[in-house]
């Protein structure tokens, strides 16, 4: 199993691509049935958890101040950080690790984020490479970091929290 990512800081396009190159190792792993899923997944929700939030809190406000990004693709990319938590969630629930179900929830979490991952690349990341100067990249790289680091201590990857999330995400629908 990859370990969790320190993210210390530095170029917030080079963190964040960091974090979905470990989101892509955590769901292989989980496909393998000789691993120890139980805890692969406890990892991956909390990374997930805390990725997804600070990218929200801190990457998206400061990229859409920047005109990097509009408005309807900060909303597009919320929206499939809600559409994420849900498989997460499904998946988190299933109580065999070793189930059809259990692989069957694996199977709409690894669509659900590699299409999100792919989309965020071309559309979020890039105009951020290419729109936004090298030292504002690492300021927000570092308040990225931060605040990832931050959700991390916090548990934040919790079948309880990912519960809370689902339901603040159903509210805004």
């Amino acid at each position: 199993m990859p370990k969790i990512l320190p993210a210390a800081g530095g170029d917030v396009v080079e963190i964040i691509l960091a974090d979905h190159r470990w989101f892509e190792e955590a769901l292989r792993e989980l496909r393998d049935v000789r691993s120890d899923r139980a805890a692969v997944l406890a990892d991956l929700a909390t990374v997930l958890i805390a990725h997804a939030e600070a990218e929200e809190s801190k990457v998206y406000p400061a990229l859409r101040r920047k005109d990097a990004i509009d408005a309807e693709e900060v909303e597009h990319s919320e929206h499939e950080h809600d559409e994420g938590n849900e498989a997460l969630l499904a998946l988190m629930e299933v109580d065999d690790t070793a189930s059809e179900e259990f692989s069957e929830k694996l199977h709409e979490l690894s669509e659900a984020l590699s299409h999100h991952l792919d989309e965020e690349e071309r559309d979020v990341l890039n105009p951020a490479r290419t729109d936004v100067p090298e030292e504002v990249r690492r300021k927000l790289g570092d308040d990225f970091a931060e605040e990832r680091a931050r959700l991390i201590d916090s548990g934040c990857g919790t079948v309880s929290n990912v519960r809370k999330l689902v339901a603040a995400a159903d509210q805004k629908q």
